[in-house]
């Protein structure tokens, strides 16, 4: 069967485990080790879950909430609700009380199934809130009740679909392709966050295209390591659903500290991520080099004539020599510290410098930059192995049709996009015109047909002087810096810019070894100066319009939990722009003063 013939997702796991029965399917750490959970295992519980929901008159249509982290029983939830003929809401377990009370009660959900990660704690506070939720099930075991609220144990569900005796392919039967399968709720950088209403259609079209950007790798008996949180559009359909379409395996990975030992012990053959990763990939491979002069050496020679290589400019003959030994000394080993069978990284969900991307390509990494967003499945381009032009982000995908609007906008049609946003008939029609999407993204398509970004239609900076810059241009080269970790720039409708800094912590350790304490730091004018320092060499890449004046040095990171930064790692500008309100006037003040 093909994407095409399958029509839902269920429909599509099912055949896919039949036909792959004991072979394994998902990977999890259980005492210290991976251990697999096969095809057929998963669908006997996909099945066990889909009655024991139905038994709780959970059925066609209803939404259901699943906030978890990455593990088998997120996969076989979501299949499960899909397959009872119910509608999945994922939640992210760093999100707030009232940011799950919104999700459950803006989509109405009866029941949300959550595990035992502590954050989760917030998602029963928010049940409290919300009359529409009548059912939990606990994966397991979740300290604190919530009153008059259906408690139900995982075991118990499959319990109940195990002596229901039914058949869930009837349900599955009934269920049409443009059916909404999930409702994927936006990050909310840019406001109140909107359930987006994701059809199956949308998400196998989705697959098809991602199939046919990478079939030149000769896709068979593929390797995936999840490393973004499932209830990421991205992760849920590249990370997901695009390997369960090829009947490939996926790993899930422990966390960010133990990225290295999973990289070795999946040995992963493709992976999915957004830039920021690859930025600290990037940053630690760097880090790494710079302790000893001789591998520092190694590691910019590598780069300088793979960089060559990679936009065909001419190799001399001695460094072809060099190249060989370096391909040995230095390729091979970082190939082998992704586990030495990897065919791919994909890099989406944000812009991606570049500098990065080109540094993976050098060093012998196939990278390649997509793009997407949620209303859109999420893929709408993406790099070809066959062809990589990392500054941009490929032709679009198969089925998808790009437009340039008159602003330059990026309008967007075809099987992949959006049925429309959850009860918000007004937000629908303000990105909905006759099927095309309008991605708030503006850009253009060059000769080749690839698609570039330029920036966020509501993103970009104004001068007072009347030119045009794109904040996150500047921020990619201001955060590709050792000494800087995070970014974000302001200037818009002011004379110049000025930038937010959140210092690389390792540079803050060695800076100084016994404060790591951000703030007392920062107040350190030899510490200033050095940042300075780094914020000139960037300067100096830069146009006179785009580089950066002013800076301040921010009192944490950006993170989640601050509310500094979305969970799909977009930094929330309006949130970072009201804290630092008066620091931010308080440096143009001291820049007129100075002049």
């Amino acid at each position: 069967m093909t994407h095409d013939s399958w029509g839902t997702l269920p429909a599509m796991f099912f055949d896919r485990a039949a036909r792959l029965g004991e072979k394994p399917f998902l990977w999890a750490k259980s005492e210290g080790r991976y251990r697999p959970k096969t095809w057929a295992a998963t669908a006997r519980d996909v099945r066990r879950v889909a009655l024991g929901l139905r038994s709780l008159e959970i059925g066609p249509g209803d939404r259901v909430g699943l906030v978890a982290e990455n593990r088998p029983e997120w996969v076989i939830a979501d299949l499960a609700i899909m397959s009872a003929g119910a509608i999945t809401v994922p939640g992210y377990v760093t999100q707030t009380v009232e940011d799950h009370r919104h999700l459950l009660a803006h989509s109405g959900a009866c029941a949300v199934i959550v595990s035992n990660a502590p954050p989760s704690a917030n998602v029963l506070a928010a049940t409290k809130q919300v009359e529409s939720v009548r059912t939990v099930i606990e994966i397991e075991p979740v300290a604190g009740r919530t009153g008059s609220v259906d408690i139900r144990s995982w075991e118990e569900v499959l319990a109940r679909g195990s002596h229901d005796g039914g058949d869930i392919s009837q349900c599955i039967g009934a269920i049409e392709p443009e059916d909404t399968a999930c409702l994927i709720y936006t990050s909310g950088a840019g406001g109140v966050p909107k359930g987006v209403m994701t059809s199956h259609r949308n998400i196998l079209a989705n697959c098809r295209g991602l199939h046919k950007v990478l079939e030149t790798l000769g896709l068979d008996d593929e390797v995936f390591l999840s490393l973004l949180p499932l209830s990421h559009s991205y992760e849920h359909t590249a990370g997901m659903m695009f390997p369960i379409s090829l009947g490939a395996q996926i790993f899930f990975a422990e966390g960010a500290e133990a990225l290295a030992a999973n990289m070795l012990e999946a040995r992963p053959t493709v992976v999915t991520a957004v830039p920021r990763f690859y930025e600290i990939l990037h940053r630690r491979i760097r880090l790494e080099a710079e302790r000893r002069a001789v591998a520092k050496l190694l590691l910019d020679q590598a780069v300088t004539i793979g960089r060559k290589r990679s936009v065909s400019q001419p190799i001399g003959f001695g460094e072809r020599l060099i190249d060989t030994l370096l391909d040995r000394l230095v390729r091979s080993k970082l190939r082998r510290r992704f586990g030495g069978r990897l065919k791919a990284m994909i890099s989406a969900g944000a812009p991606l410098n570049p500098e990065i991307g080109s540094f993976f390509l050098a060093l012998g990494i196939r990278l390649l930059q997509g793009y997407g967003q949620t209303e859109a499945g999420p893929g709408i381009s993406c790099n070809s192995p066959a062809r990589i032009k990392i500054d941009t982000v490929g032709p679009p995908l198969d089925g998808v049709r790009v437009r340039i609007a008159e602003d330059g906008e990026i309008w967007v049609a075809g099987e992949s996009v959006m049925n429309g946003y959850w009860d918000d008939p007004e937000a629908t029609e303000q990105v909905l015109d006759d099927g095309w999407l309008k991605t708030g993204d503006i850009g253009f398509l060059d000769r080749d047909g690839f698609l570039r970004i330029t920036d966020r239609k509501r993103d970009i900076i104004k001068t007072s002087g009347g030119e045009m810059i794109s904040p996150a241009r500047v921020e990619g080269y201001l955060t590709t810096e050792p000494e800087i970790s995070q970014a974000m720039v302001f200037g818009d409708r002011r004379p110049h810019l000025v930038a937010i800094l959140v210092p690389d912590p390792d540079f803050v350790a060695g800076f100084a070894p016994q404060n790591t304490d951000l703030p007392p730091t920062a107040g350190d004018p030899r510490f200033t100066k050095a940042i300075g320092t780094a914020v000139a060499r960037v300067n100096r890449l830069l146009s006179p319009c785009e580089r950066v004046r002013r800076f301040l040095i921010a009192d944490e990171p950006f993170t989640t939990a601050n509310g500094l930064m979305t969970p799909t790692l977009k930094i929330r500008r309006n949130a970072i722009r009201e804290i630092y309100c008066a620091a931010l006037d308080a440096l143009y003040e001291r820049a007129h003063a100075a002049d």
